[in-house]
């Protein structure tokens, strides 16, 4: 049992199109409500624009456009996470973000094989805490765009 204590990480939970994500928190510098995003000339198409966060301009990708979701009004409740991933600063969009949870590393299962295609691939794994389900984002896999225009 102390095994299990000892092995596990605090993640910044998020929802999305009504679903819960995670995110390792030693990835998130911070989070903040969305304000104003400046359009990007030739972007591509999850990159809503640039930030100003503390200071630094940051590029913001709408995790809807990313996952293929329906793009809805940001909100009050709409978050930007800004994350610090592979040396690469960037503003993720999520409808909410409020919660901190640890998870054990033994509750992270490897996603099912089949979604292990285009919409597999930006998770890490799903992990089942309480009976609710969290799916463990590989953030290397979201902001890399691949053959699209590199973020920023």
């Amino acid at each position: 049992m102390s095994n299990i204590t000892n092995d596990t990480e605090p993640f910044v939970l998020f929802e999305l199109a009504g679903t819960t994500y995670g995110v390792r928190s030693r990835f998130v510098q911070q989070m903040e409500m969305v304000e104003h995003i400046t359009p990007v000339p030739n972007a591509p198409p999850a990159v809503e624009g640039v930030v100003l966060a503390r200071g630094q301009v940051i590029p913001a990708l709408s995790l809807r456009a990313r996952f293929g979701f329906e793009k809805i009004p940001y909100d009050l409740r709409a978050r930007l996470l800004v994350v610090n991933s592979g040396g690469r600063t960037i503003g993720l969009i999520a409808d909410t973000a409020r919660e901190f949870v640890r998870i054990p590393a033994a509750a992270i299962e490897p996603p099912p094989e089949a979604i292990t295609g285009l919409s597999g691939k930006y998770l890490e794994g799903i992990a089942t805490i309480d009976g609710r389900m969290i799916l463990v984002l590989d953030l290397g896999e979201v902001i890399d765009l691949g053959d699209q225009q590199p973020v920023v």
